[in-house]
C-alpha cells in the first residue's frame, strides 16, 4: 500500500473511532473534501485536540513513525493543515517525508 493510502486510511479509522463519541448531527464524513475546523467544519476546538492526539497514536502504530501535528509548522501555515480530510492528508505526508530526511 503507498504512503498516501495508508495515510488515508490511518485518518479514516481515526474518523471511525471518533464518530463513535459524537452525536449523529456531528458525525465526520469519510471524504477528502469534509471540513474538519475552522469555518464550516465539523471539529470544536476540544474535539479536535482529541482527533489529533488519536491520530498521532495510530500513525505511530500502522506507520512506526512519530510526528507532531501540532508543532510550529502547522500553527504558523496561512491556512490549516486541519480544515479538511485533504489538508490534513498532505500536511502528514509532508511531516513523514521531512522526518526521513
Amino acid at each position: 500500500m503507498s504512503e498516501k493510502k495508508e495515510v488515508l486510511k490511518v485518518i479514516y479509522d481515526t474518523v471511525d473511532e471518533i464518530n463513535l463519541e459524537l452525536d449523529d448531527d456531528k458525525k465526520i464524513d469519510k471524504s477528502s473534501s469534509t471540513a474538519l475546523y475552522g469555518g464550516s467544519g465539523t471539529l470544536d476546538s476540544f474535539e479536535l485536540v482529541n482527533f489529533i492526539v488519536l491520530l498521532e497514536e495510530k500513525i505511530d502504530d500502522a506507520l512506526q513513525k512519530i510526528i507532531s501535528l501540532t508543532d510550529e509548522k502547522a500553527l504558523s501555515q496561512k491556512n490549516s493543515p486541519f480544515r479538511t480530510i485533504s489538508s490534513l492528508e498532505k500536511y502528514i505526508i509532508f511531516l513523514l517525508e521531512d522526518n526521513s530526511n
